[in-house]
């Protein structure tokens, strides 16, 4: 087999977010950069170009300018409570306040580059049983992820510095180089050619995403906290996140750690163009739907919605007997409420059309309702309870959905709501109450909208599947994003030489910034800054 040679100052293993924005950052410092990345060419830019674009940050602008009063102590606070860190955890929270304490570095260095946010920050992932979001820090890119990475991508490919880059897409690294107890480089596979290929450096960064891609390695590592894994378990991640990398760098003497911890939806659907094996499509669940088990029967006691604690929507459906769940809900409740974690289907925000996305705010998403009702094999319609339970038994073919069971679900429910809002006795409208009361979220929420509404007709069933999606933990860094040796007892110097971790691969910082738990926002942020203070090492050693 023919094999390439190369030679360059810094090697980054992955072109997502945190390899495109380590390699700016390098070009600005003079440094020659080669980016090996396993995908094709159009799909450059990885999972961060099919995210909605959400990034977290403290005293932004867009909060002073709401009236948001927000502190680093704050903030603290909520990461604290939310991660639920273990007793023995050093590195990641180490990451979590060096991050916390620089948010506003990340927001000048995205807004530097020709990058702008929707001016209503959004409010996620508020807490349930212990704080979450106290205020919220939600910046969605105007643009989606999808233009935040088409900005970077345009901006490392016109760099002043050009002549100074080389990417090569669709090659796989499989080995990291070691020579005198150093990493000086790579070896693998060009897969379109069938070339293999070493390349030698100065410095190696990983920035090749987490596991979650593997259902594996994601099987193997899931969390007790969340029963067996379900036999169905949609892939909402890269399909080129496999951990092989990680695997690589532990041979090396390379610490893992928390891969345990993974942030998973609990509303995924089979995509209706699936792209991948097993492709799952991450909806972002109606506040005004019911959330049913596979009887149809409400969770409870505390009902299930989302904006509070993603994780205890999915411990409580992992630990359901079926392990997939139902939304039950209305075409007036769809149009106003559905929508997908991602830039799919988001056409009027990823196209930065302010016209569009106003028509949307106000008659719906109707283009992507339809794709559902046409092409989605998990999204059912039906024009009275009995025809819908009909068709969601017919879906998992079989009399797992007991009538009585739906029509009490939805008729208790809507009950409560006819009773008018001064005796409101349901959890669930006491949330929507709460929601409604923000801006941000009164214009996407109906207005204490029945189930069982003639008007609203015709009913709605989904079917959902927890999705897999981020690897919270990784590869142990220090904070200069280098690799920890094993047994390092915290002690900072004892790395691997030449050789960095980035990004999700990193576990967001140090093998697992976030804890058990993510704030939201936090991954593309954390990535970029990960980022960041790697090349500042690479340029500062002498």
């Amino acid at each position: 087999m023919p094999k390439t040679i190369l030679k360059t100052d810094v090697i980054i293993i992955g072109g997502g977010i945190a390899g495109i924005a380590a390699a700016i950052d390098l070009l600005d410092a003079n440094k020659t950069v080669i980016i090996f990345d396993r995908d094709k060419e159009e799909n450059f830019g990885g999972l961060a170009k099919e995210s909605f674009g959400g990034m977290f940050y403290i005293n932004s602008p867009q909060q002073k300018r709401s009236g948001i009063k927000d502190s680093v102590a704050l903030a603290k606070s909520d990461w604290y409570s939310f991660a639920e860190f273990s007793p023995d955890e050093y590195w990641g929270r180490k990451w979590a306040d060096l991050y916390l304490e620089s948010t506003e570095k990340v927001y000048q260095w995205v807004t530097s580059k020709a990058v702008k946010y929707f001016p209503v920050v959004h409010w996620v992932e508020r807490g349930l049983f212990q704080p979450g979001n106290s205020v919220p820090r939600f910046h969605m890119v105007w643009g989606t992820g999808h233009g935040l990475m088409e900005s970077l991508i345009n901006l490392l490919k016109n760099h002043h510095n050009n002549k100074n880059l080389q990417l090569f897409f669709e090659h796989k690294v499989e080995n990291l180089i070691e020579k005198n107890n150093s990493i000086i480089g790579v070896s693998g596979i060009d897969e379109k050619n069938n070339f293999s290929f070493e390349a030698f450096a100065n410095a190696t960064i990983i920035a090749t995403g987490g596991i979650n891609g593997n259902m594996q390695k994601v099987r193997k590592h899931w969390h007790p906290d969340w029963n067996k894994p379900p036999q169905n378990i949609l892939n909402g991640s890269h399909h080129f996140s496999d951990g092989l990398i990680h695997d690589e760098a532990e041979k090396h003497g390379a610490v893992i750690s928390n891969l345990q911890n993974m942030w998973n939806y609990a509303a995924g659907i089979t995509h209706p163009f699936p792209r991948r094996e097993n492709h799952g499509l991450s909806l972002v669940p109606p506040k005004s739907a019911l959330w049913l088990d596979s009887t149809g029967k409400r969770f409870g006691p505390m009902p299930l919605m989302t904006a509070y604690d993603t994780r205890f929507l999915v411990s409580t459906i992992c630990n359901s007997d079926d392990q997939y769940s139902w939304q039950v809900l209305n075409h007036k409740i769809a149009l106003k409420e559905l929508a997908v974690s991602g830039s799919e289907f988001n056409d009027a925000i990823k196209n930065k059309n302010l016209f569009q996305f106003l028509l949307t705010v106000l008659f719906g998403n109707k283009k992507f309702i339809k794709a559902l009702e046409e092409h989605s094999s998990d999204y059912i319609i039906a024009n009275s309870v009995e025809e819908l339970a009909e068709k969601m038994n017919a879906l998992i073919g079989g009399k797992k959905i007991n009538i009585e069971n739906l029509k009490n679900s939805i008729g208790d429910y809507d009950n409560n709501i006819r009773r008018g809002k001064k005796l409101y006795n349901d959890e669930q409208l006491r949330r929507i109450t709460h929601v409604r009361q923000y801006r941000g979220d009164k214009v996407r929420t109906c207005n204490f909208q029945m189930i069982d509404d003639k008007k609203a007709y015709p009913l709605v069933a989904i079917r959902e599947f927890i999705l897999s999606r981020k690897s919270l933990g990784g590869i142990q860094t220090n904070l200069h994003s280098q690799v920890l040796k094993q047994n390092n007892n915290n002690d900072e110097s004892l790395t691997i030489k030449g050789l960095y971790a980035i990004g999700e691969a990193a576990g967001f910082g140090g093998g697992g910034s976030h804890g058990k738990r993510a704030l939201e926002g936090t991954f593309l942020a954390t990535c970029i800054f990960t980022a960041q203070k790697a090349v500042q090492h690479i340029i500062d050693k002498k």
